[in-house]
């Protein structure tokens, strides 16, 4: 990880570049960490149990999986500057509508725009910082981008928690809308200055919507079968539907002269194999934390705030100790730290098997949470670096993207799958089945690693641990883990 937050820019306009790329990150990553601790008061005034829970999660994830890749081209033709204006500004307005939803279709609906609003400030935001900095600055830019927006996943449950119990679960989305306006006038003094644009670069749009379909109809699929049933038309043909455009999908993009998702990547050993890794292990972070938040709250009767403090040992355990097994892959390779760290996660979550009614969180949940976090910082560094170390420099840029993509795919997919494996109400054997799958897709991810990942020579990994690249990788984990 980084050391502590603290803005170390070297010209008027850097400092403006960073302050502007860290909030708007900060944004879109905060509302991610806030919104699961919310699901239950959303579903005591707005109704729709577990499927509208689901949809407020996964219509975000959707929009903001399938749209992520093709901002990136977005930013490099219009430039970075006008770009993050649109996000912000989009951002702010379905803030303002998730907020003052009237019905969970409402919400669901706001929750989709809020998506592809936070699709265009990521990318973006660090594309500036690259395209603004170089050399040792660009690793110490990187390095406070990276330490700011790891503290959202420690203030977000925090703001979250307490806006829920205090106010209202609608301040957790107006309260995006105030760095959002405030910040405004400053990016709009950078458009000026913003050269990096490439207005010959095709946008895949045909590759985007494929993408959405794709992925939209399996998801819908997987959440509505629970109150629709299999045998209706409106739950396995959007499922057709969806399988057939995935395929397209993939079709396309090899053929595509600008593919979004150039797929030659995959064939690169441990990019392929990491961001198999990366699927199965986001998956089971995005699923266990989305079963125990909700439980916690439902059944074991605790308040969002100390609900969202429940969940923070991994987190904190995390952004201390993911700096030291990052230097350690880095000497010894990242084979075996991708290994074990997903063992260790699985753990974690099966030692809540012993969760019982009334709720002891000291003895029944901590200890897992401390070993999952454990195992979280073993992998997440190791991880990023043998992705992008696996690419050549100049697709970096798409290789950090896709693996991003890759993550948030995993939480939006396997959230679709809650209901089929808890249950349409939550109950204790719910949370159970919901902690074994959680176990199970740490499992896969472990094995994929150690299957697929290959240790760079030793001379190659003390090179890449020098380089400014590295600083980055808690601030991708901490992008993803949102």
């Amino acid at each position: 990880m980084t050391d502590a937050p603290v803005l170390l820019p070297s010209t008027p306009l850097q400092k403006r570049v960073l302050v502007v790329a860290i909030v708007a990150s900060f944004i879109a990553i905060l509302d991610g960490f806030v919104v699961n601790l919310a699901l239950p008061a959303i579903n005591r005034e707005l109704g729709g149990g577990l499927v509208i829970q689901q949809w407020v999660v996964d219509a975000y994830l959707l929009t903001l999986g399938a749209l992520i890749l093709v901002a990136g081209s977005l930013s490099d033709h219009f430039g970075r500057a006008r770009i993050l204006e649109w996000g912000l500004a989009g951002f702010a307005v379905t803030s303002m509508l998730c907020g003052l939803a009237w019905t969970g279709e409402v919400l669901v609906v706001s929750r989709a725009l809020q998506g592809i609003a936070g699709a265009l400030l990521v990318p973006s935001s660090l594309a500036m910082i690259i395209t603004s900095f170089s050399g040792p600055a660009q690793s110490k830019a990187i390095g406070q981008w990276s330490g700011w927006t790891s503290a959202a996943a420690i203030v977000g449950p925090l703001i979250g928690g307490a806006a829920v119990d205090l106010l209202s679960w609608r301040v957790i989305f107006f309260i995006n809308v105030i760095p959002a306006v405030a910040i405004w006038p400053v990016l709009a003094g950078l458009r000026a200055s913003d050269a990096a644009r490439d207005r010959t670069k095709r946008i895949d749009y045909l590759g985007a919507f494929l993408a959405m379909v794709g992925l939209g109809g399996p998801v819908f699929a997987f959440i509505e079968q629970g109150r629709m049933g299999w045998g209706s038309p409106q739950v396995w043909l959007p499922l057709i539907v969806g399988v057939l455009a995935m395929v397209l999908f993939l079709v396309h993009e090899g053929r595509a002269a600008e593919p979004m998702l150039p797929l030659g990547l995959f064939a690169i050993r441990n990019f392929g194999w990491g961001n198999v890794a990366t699927l199965a292990i986001y998956a089971g972070i995005s699923l266990g934390f989305f079963v125990l938040g909700i439980y916690l709250q439902q059944v074991g009767g605790l308040g969002a705030t100390v609900a969202g403090m429940a969940l923070l040992p991994g987190t904190v355990i995390l952004m201390v100790g993911a700096s030291y097994f990052g230097g350690l892959a880095g000497k010894y390779g990242p084979r075996w730290f991708m290994t074990f760290g997903p063992v260790l996660c699985a753990i974690g979550f099966l030692m809540s098997l012993s969760v019982q009614e009334p709720l002891n969180y000291w003895t029944q949940v901590l200890p897992g949470q401390i070993v999952f976090g454990v195992g979280l910082a073993t992998l997440v560094a190791p991880l990023t670096a043998a992705i992008l170390g696996a690419v050549p420099p100049s697709d970096a840029g798409i290789g950090s993207a896709v693996n991003n993509a890759v993550a948030r795919i995993a939480g939006l997919v396997s959230i679709a799958f809650a209901g089929v494996i808890v249950g349409p109400v939550f109950t204790r054997q719910g949370l159970y089945n919901a902690l074994v799958v959680t176990a199970v897709l740490f499992l896969t991810g472990a094995v994929a690693s150690a299957v697929g990942i290959r240790n760079p020579p030793r001379q190659a990994a003390a090179a890449a641990d020098r380089e400014p690249g590295e600083v980055a990788d808690d601030g991708g984990a901490a992008g993803q883990l949102g």
